[in-house]
């Protein structure tokens, strides 16, 4: 299929190309006009994924975990300090729950704009800007219409979805990083893989064992020195954070998120990890839809490229953990794996011989597109076609008004999506949560939202509204369903230990 790209070439007339190990393949330079689109693309999906995002919080559906943890860590970094998250527990160094010191790069943002939109905003611009390398090389490989299919295939499916309406992750910068890293192997640019694939050792403990899988398909295609230590950095690093750095930074020196992943309290640990990495990788049938959910956007040509092998360390530990949000499709569990699959399914259709090609790239894109279309409105990107979205709600304007009697600079305790509300100007806890610090100032309260975390039901939330008005904290407001509480400073006496959640 022709293309409009304008190529390179050198004295004998022939396109350059450049030296990548045991192949030499055609480096194809797109003009200007040909890579404007893609930007224009970039730009409107940023646009999109921001007004998703920000709506959300502005109709107070954003929650404390995690936009409200992550706005204390970066607000930590923001002033040159320790990422302290007052919402983990009190003092509680966000170095200890996930090795994630590249938010600190947040920081001079948030200190000219100290608000969690500023968050939102950064992680709309590096999901966004993923789109980039992937369409140019859909462009520069197989042709326009192949790179429309993977900038909407991508940019609308349904794992960067459910991250944009899910908060704020630090798994965001580990989005384009991936994309630009996938492209490169594609390329046969093996030094440029690695270089975008090491900054993730920053993101998060757990992608150590992502880049030693990079390293070992640049071992596989030849380059074996530099993909046999690319692996062996990747898995180093990942021991590191988890054995090592992560504990330093929590009281008990163990890494608490592998304890919450895999519940392992049974002294007898070897028969759950049997069975969650055998039979437990296909039951529930969560796991299995989310695999499927994962392929079929590419038409399943992803599962023809080992460059879906990149997924593999993700689901793995999502799926032999006992934890059931880690499953599934939703929340930003998979946010970092759309680059790969969309990245396979380039790799694949660039294999395909000008015969194959002739017959099977029109159905494929066609079927690519159809399913990508046919997700968006079960995802949280449709909510800006819907008029709930925009239409003035009565309990935002109640939620406000309650949030304004709140002084700046003191200690609340807040219903789970009031407390990004507070992070930028207060000390905020989750009210019910029991590491959270005792005998807050303010109790900054919802009393209507039936999905009201920590707590089991309404009921239980409402148990420990009634203690907090026998320990002496008087309501100072109300409107609809929102109350705020005040203690008296003179007061010393504490919660019991709050009910705990069942899952």
């Amino acid at each position: 299929m022709a293309t409009d790209l304008r190529t390179k070439r050198g004295p004998d007339g022939l396109p350059a190309s450049r030296p990548t190990g045991r192949f030499r393949i055609p480096v194809s330079v797109p003009a200007r006009s040909d890579i404007a689109w893609i930007w224009a693309t970039a730009v409107a999906l940023f646009a999109l994924y921001a007004t998703v995002s920000i709506r959300l919080h502005q109709r107070i559906l954003s929650s404390g975990f995690d936009l409200g943890l992550n706005e204390q860590a970066v607000r930590g970094w923001a002033h040159l300090g320790w990422p302290i998250v007052e919402l983990e527990g009190p003092g509680m160094n966000q170095l200890g729950d996930h090795f994630s010191p590249v938010l600190a790069l947040i920081g001079p943002f948030y200190r000219l704009f100290p608000t969690p939109i500023t968050l939102l905003v950064v992680q709309a611009a590096l999901l966004a800007v993923a789109v980039v390398p992937l369409a140019s090389c859909a462009q520069r490989l197989l042709s326009r219409r192949a790179a429309v299919v993977v900038a909407a295939g991508y940019g609308l499916s349904w794992g960067i979805a459910e991250t944009v309406g899910f908060d704020f992750h630090e798994v965001a910068f580990a989005v384009p990083l991936t994309a630009c890293s996938v492209v490169a192997l594609i390329d046969q640019r093996y030094g440029a893989a690695v270089a975008w694939a090491l900054p993730m050792l920053l993101v998060k403990e757990d992608l150590g064992v992502t880049v030693a899988v990079l390293g070992g398909l640049v071992a596989w295609a030849g380059r074996r020195r530099l993909g046999l230590a690319t692996a062996a950095v990747g898995i180093a690093a990942s021991a590191v954070e988890m054995l090592v750095i992560i504990p330093h930074f929590v009281p008990g020196h163990t890494f608490a998120a592998w304890r919450v992943a895999h519940h392992a309290t049974s002294p007898h640990l070897l028969w759950p990890f049997v069975r969650a990495y055998t039979v437990g990788l296909f039951q529930p049938q969560d796991k299995v839809v989310t695999m499927l959910m994962l392929v079929a956007p590419t038409a399943l040509l992803a599962l023809r490229s080992r460059l879906t092998l990149l997924v593999v360390p993700t689901l793995l530990w999502r799926f032999g953990s006992s934890n059931w949000p880690y499953w599934g499709t939703q929340f930003h569990y998979n946010a970092a794996l759309m680059p790969i699959v969309f990245g396979a399914l380039i790799d694949t259709m660039r294999r395909w011989s000008p015969a194959q090609a002739a017959t099977r790239t029109r159905e494929a894109l066609a079927l690519s597109a159809g399913v990508t279309l046919a997700l968006v409105p079960a995802h949280p990107l449709w909510s800006v076609v819907e008029p709930d979205t925009w239409r003035h709600e009565s309990r935002v304007t109640d939620a406000r008004a309650m949030l304004a009697q709140v002084p700046p600079g003191v200690w609340v305790a807040a219903s789970n999506r009031l407390v990004p509300q507070l992070t930028s100007r207060d000390q905020v806890t989750v009210f019910g949560w029991a590491p959270s610090r005792p005998n807050p100032e303010y109790l900054a309260l919802e009393d209507a939202d039936p999905l009201n975390w920590p707590f089991d039901s309404l009921d239980d939330q409402r148990r420990m509204e009634n203690v907090a008005l026998h320990l002496g904290y008087v309501q100072v407001f109300k409107q609809g369903n929102y109350v705020l509480l005040h203690r008296s400073t003179n007061d010393t006496r504490q919660f019991p230990p709050p009910p705990q959640p069942s899952s």
